[in-house]
């Protein structure tokens, strides 16, 4: 799965890794941020009992029934496209089998390439439709159920996304292994550092982000006094 691109500005593969490298004081501060934020949220019940119950019922399904690759590979080839789309660039063709898929854009960049590894298209779509439904129809009274629901899209993506990079993947050998994880574990780091706080309230978005930048400051520090 991946996508082609008839316009490419190619960063080189050692200033890929230079910032990978660079980059992991900000993966390792992310952990101990993520903690403090899963803390602080952690009393918001209404949000976990439902998103929780959500992911496990999908979790029932993943183990117990065949793995629905389709639904997977049009998610896959439509965040290419929808990254393709916000950079400015053109989808030319788009194919999705059960067994693969790819997509020909106009141009391409390391975000629209990895964008499927964190970016959970799914969980896009519950918030869409449950923004619209509640705008429209006044939903509020249904919270529950779209908690449950982005519980399960959340699972199918983190699911997913681990079934397939235990297979060759195009999207990441074109990037390099070691700059992709990075940027994979910062993608799905970030969406929990800015999702969280909006799904549960306890804490203000700025509040998890300037902990995310104090942890990394602070091993920073550390790091320079061992130096």
């Amino acid at each position: 799965m991946g996508g082609r691109a008839a316009r490419t500005t190619r960063m080189p593969r050692w200033l890929k890794t230079v910032c990978a490298l660079l980059l992991l004081p900000l993966c390792a501060g992310a952990v101990p941020a993520l903690a403090r934020v899963l803390r602080v949220a952690g009393g918001a019940d209404t949000f976990w009992v439902a998103s929780l119950g959500g992911a496990a019922c999908w979790l029932v399904v993943f183990l117990l029934l065949p793995t629905p690759m389709l639904v997977y590979v049009f998610g896959h080839e439509l965040t290419h496209a929808l990254w393709t789309w916000l950079f400015g660039g053109r989808v030319k063709k788009f194919k999705v089998t059960a067994k693969g898929g790819h997509v020909v854009v106009s141009k391409t960049n390391f975000l629209i390439v990895l964008a499927p590894y964190f970016f959970p298209v799914y969980v896009v779509l519950v918030l869409l439709v449950f923004g619209a439904g509640d705008l429209l129809f006044g939903w509020n009274p249904y919270l529950p159920w779209f908690h449950l629901f982005l519980g399960a899209a959340y699972a199918f993506h983190v699911t997913l996304t681990w079934h397939i990079l235990r297979t060759r993947q195009s999207d990441l050998t074109s990037q390099g292994y070691l700059f992709s994880a990075v940027v994979i574990f910062l993608g799905n780091i970030g969406v929990l550092l800015v999702g969280l706080p909006l799904l549960t309230a306890r804490v203000t978005v700025l509040t998890s982000l300037g902990w995310w930048l104090r942890e990394s400051g602070d091993l920073l520090q550390r790091l320079s006094r061992l130096l």
